[in-house]
């Protein structure tokens, strides 16, 4: 009958539905910048938040490996939650996560952030309020600059008293310190904000120099990673290539 379904091995399958995607944040204030995003970008997509904010203040005293266990153990639970990746918002202890076999994804926020100021040009500034990270900053442009065949010089700025704003909860003031360092930056094809807290200077800032923050482009990449299945062969630790077949899940 011309009414009648086709038979269900004919049926082409359903479109997955993304998620859940896992993000491990080291402050509460990220978790309604990236509900937003989600809402604009990837409405639907389904977001579990995990909060570990003493992960942030022990890698600044002791570096980020002393906090790879416990990462470790996190990635462990979000999986066990029904993650199908998991997204690290917190740059210091990023490329600790990026590394631990978790068994799906797991990526940093601001690697798709340093392949795009690499792309902008060789002059690369990292602006940071936190002194941690921005080594595990600088050396994040620079695999991408390797990764690429590009050539790449990453100069630091670290915003005195930014961080202190931010922790007493003058986030305004936080941001319009961190613009004002960025529109202070001269001779530069990028400006790369290194945290994901830094995000709300970049409409602030004038400066004609591109200024390039983490959430949004990180997001994108952690919600396609979230939709597609692991590549054949793959050990589920975060590398510099596809870490994912982009054939979606069915």
């Amino acid at each position: 009958m011309s009414g009648a379904p086709p038979p269900a091995a004919s049926r082409a399958p359903l479109p997955a539905s993304p998620g859940p995607l896992a993000l491990l944040h080291t402050s509460p204030a990220h978790i309604p910048v990236f509900d937003a995003l989600r809402d604009e970008d990837h409405p639907g997509l389904d977001l579990r938040h995990f909060v570990a904010e003493d992960l942030l203040a022990r890698a600044r005293r002791e570096g980020p490996d002393a906090v790879a266990d416990d990462v470790r153990a996190l990635l462990g639970e979000a999986v066990a939650d029904g993650a199908r990746a998991v997204l690290c918002t917190c740059s210091t202890i990023g490329a600790v996560a990026e590394r631990t076999d978790a068994g799906v994804p797991v990526l940093r926020v601001d690697r798709p952030m340093a392949a795009a100021a690499v792309a902008a040009g060789p002059r690369v500034v990292v602006l940071a309020t936190v002194a941690s990270t921005l080594e595990p900053t600088v050396a994040l442009v620079e695999g991408e600059a390797r990764r690429a065949g590009r050539r790449v010089e990453v100069r630091t700025v670290l915003v005195d008293g930014a961080w202190a704003l931010f922790e007493a909860g003058d986030t305004d003031g936080c941001a319009r310190a961190v613009a004002d360092a960025a529109d202070a930056v001269t001779g530069a094809d990028a400006i790369v904000l290194a945290q994901a807290s830094m995000t709300p200077a970049q409409a602030l800032t004038t400066t004609a120099i591109p200024v390039l923050s983490s959430p949004r482009p990180g997001l994108a990449a952690a919600a396609s990673a979230a939709e597609c299945r692991p590549r054949p062969g793959w050990t589920g630790t975060g590398d510099p290539g596809s870490p994912w077949d982009r054939r979606p899940l069915r």
